[in-house]
Formats: structure tokens, C-alpha cells, sequence
């Protein structure tokens, strides 16, 4: 824990004037991918602010198969992006992990998802606001919620951070996968402002510090 401080503050995503929903999209076709096999991976769900960004820096992480952006935590079935961003629907834009435990264990998924958001900021990363980009673990099992909940009391207690964490820990439900358009968004996308400007760096800094768990 003792470099803990430094390498939360080498990577927290800094202020922006670009915002996730305010950005003009461009109307891609998805990425056609080989087909994965799902048998023996495991699932994890993270929502820490715009999915374009978090489903960019786990794309790169070593042992993670499959990445899908959507959302998770609402009362409104099947929703829609457009819905989603009005913050009535009780849903987090969430990206969704299939991986190999063989590789990459969910402990290090979480040390990943501490370090690439600000969980002390609610419902709000940089200039996306709103309760869909609160930062949020929906675990699948009794050890990713053991895991989760001892990780925030003992950053809590490290004062890794000036004000308390508020990450949200709840039960995971139900996932919608979002939009064609939203999936695999900066490798589609990164000419778009905000992939150079928000996505971009965040990604750079990410990349110095995890160098050992790229897939690169």
C-alpha cells in the first residue's frame, strides 16, 4: 500500500471540457470479432464513469477476453443510451469483463478500476455528471463482494484519497449491452474529440503504470 498514493495520483482522470454525452458519435458498424469461447472465464462489471473510457484501458489488460459497454443497476428494462443519459433510469454506464482467471485474477481487475477513476467523486467523473457515471462494482459472487468491500475500507483507511470513497457495491442483476455503436468506441473512434482529448491521455497514463499487465 505504501505506493498506493503515487500511482492513484499518476492516473486520476483530470478535468475536461468534453463530456461523454455530449459528444457526436459516429454510426459504426461493430467490430467483427472471432467468435470467444466462455467456458472457464469469469465475469466482472465495473461502472467508473463514461464506458468508452473504461472499456479502452480494460481492452489493454492482459487476460481480459472480451470487453462490452452497457448498462447495469436500473429499473427500466432494455433501456437506451438516450434514456440512460436523462439519470432516470437508475442505470450505470457500466463496461463488462469476460476473463481468464488463469491470467488476470479479479483482485487486479479491482487494483485497475481504483486507479483509472476518482471514487471519491459522486456521481460524477471530470465533466460527465449524472447517477449513470457513479463509480459502482456489481459482483457476481461472494468473493468479488468480499474482495470489493476489504479493497475500499483498506484504501479508506490508507488515505489513498482527501474525502471518502463513495463506490457503490452492489449485487449484479441484469446487463443490457449498449448500442452497436458504443462497442469497442475508441479503437472506432479515436479521431473524435473526445478520444484525443479525454480517452487518449487517460489511456498514456494507464499504460506507464500497468506496462507489466498489457496485453502489448
Amino acid at each position: 500500500m505504501r505506493s498506493l498514493n503515487y500511482l492513484v495520483s499518476c492516473i486520476l482522470l483530470s478535468g475536461s471540457l468534453l463530456s461523454c454525452a455530449q459528444t457526436k458519435t459516429k454510426q459504426t458498424k461493430p467490430m467483427k470479432t472471432e467468435d470467444v469461447s466462455f467456458k472457464n472465464l469469469d465475469t466482472a462489471t465495473f461502472g467508473a464513469g463514461c464506458f468508452w473510457c473504461v472499456e479502452a484501458v480494460y481492452q489493454q489488460v492482459r487476460g481480459v477476453i472480451a470487453v462490452s459497454s452497457g448498462y447495469s443497476g436500473g429499473k427500466l428494462q432494455n433501456p437506451t443510451y438516450k434514456e440512460v443519459c436523462t439519470g432516470t433510469t437508475g442505470h450505470a454506464e457500466v463496461t463488462q469483463l469476460f476473463f481468464d482467471p488463469k491470467q488476470v485474477n479479479f483482485e487486479q481487475l479491482l487494483e485497475v478500476f481504483w486507479k483509472v477513476h476518482d471514487p471519491t467523486t459522486l456521481n460524477r467523473q471530470g465533466n460527465d455528471v449524472g447517477t449513470q457515471y457513479r463509480s459502482v462494482i456489481f459482483y457476481h459472487n461472494a468473493t468479488q463482494k468480499e474482495l470489493a468491500e476489504k479493497y475500499k475500507k483498506e484504501l479508506n483507511a490508507s488515505g489513498a484519497w482527501d474525502k471518502p470513497i463513495v463506490t457503490e457495491i452492489s449485487p449484479f442483476t441484469v446487463f443490457y449491452k449498449a448500442e452497436d455503436y458504443h462497442q469497442n468506441y475508441y479503437n472506432l473512434n479515436g479521431d473524435q474529440p473526445y478520444c484525443q482529448f479525454v480517452i487518449k491521455p487517460k489511456l498514456e497514463k494507464f499504460e506507464k503504470v500497468f506496462k507489466n499487465k498489457l496485453v502489448k
